[in-house]
């Protein structure tokens, strides 16, 4: 069965979207989903439940990636 992360990358605005990776972001959020579609739902509910939420579009941007999960063996 494929499996997939959903990454939330939490980013300064000041700096470009191609640059906002996993080492650069100011948080980054994965979990486990078990399809592409799982990457794309849910997040603002996650992300509106933290403190980073008020900063969001003033200070800072998300950024999200599907990223397939690597087999065990």
């Amino acid at each position: 069965m494929n499996t997939f992360i959903a990454v939330v990358l939490v980013c300064a605005s000041g700096l470009p979207q191609e640059a906002c990776t996993d080492d650069k972001a100011i948080e980054v959020r994965k979990v486990r989903v078990a399809n592409e579609l799982g990457c794309a739902s849910g997040w603002q509910e996650i992300i509106a439940r933290t403190d980073l939420s008020e900063e969001v579009g003033r200070t800072t941007y998300l950024k999200t990636e599907c990223r397939r999960a690597k087999e065990p063996g």
